[in-house]
């Protein structure tokens, strides 16, 4: 049986561009006291970094969950979380779906209907924190993506 090939990492954005990568966690610094709950920002990291083929970031994120106590069961479901609606509330079924809206943004965007809903459930402050979120992990994801980045184990 042949090893499998290990990607190679490239290098590491916060030591090559220090500024950019401070603005980024400025974002980041800025997500984390933000009204935002901490299971919900795990959430949408964790479902965006799948979208995106993030291993670093599904990895890193899924840790964090868990150390929140949520229920792996809750985790592992989140990249079929259409197929279970009795696990997630209303709440974690509309923030999916802006996150995966908006992280497939070439699709159609962020449509009107999730989009009034968000306004309804979260009021204008809070879905602009939830959407600075998705925007922000995106980001991230595009780093780790472009860099090959692996997880750490």
């Amino acid at each position: 049986m042949t090893k499998p090939k290990i990607m190679q990492t490239r290098f590491g954005m916060r030591k090559v561009y220090p500024a950019a990568y401070k603005a980024m966690d400025g974002l980041e610094n800025l997500i984390e006291i933000s009204s935002v709950d901490k299971w919900y920002r795990e959430m949408i990291r964790i479902r965006a970094s799948q979208i995106n083929g993030c291993a670093y970031c599904v990895n890193y994120h899924t840790g964090d969950a868990l150390k929140l106590e949520v229920d792996f069961k809750k985790i592992n479901l989140l990249s079929a979380w259409r197929e279970a609606p009795n696990v997630f509330n209303q709440e974690e079924q509309l923030l999916l779906q802006m996150t995966e809206e908006l992280t497939l943004i070439h699709q159609h965007g962020l449509s009107e209907a999730t989009y009034s809903e968000a306004l309804k459930l979260f009021g204008e402050e809070q879905t602009a924190q939830l959407m600075m979120l998705i925007i922000t992990i995106n980001a991230w994801n595009r780093i780790g993506v472009g860099l090959k980045m692996i997880p750490e184990l």
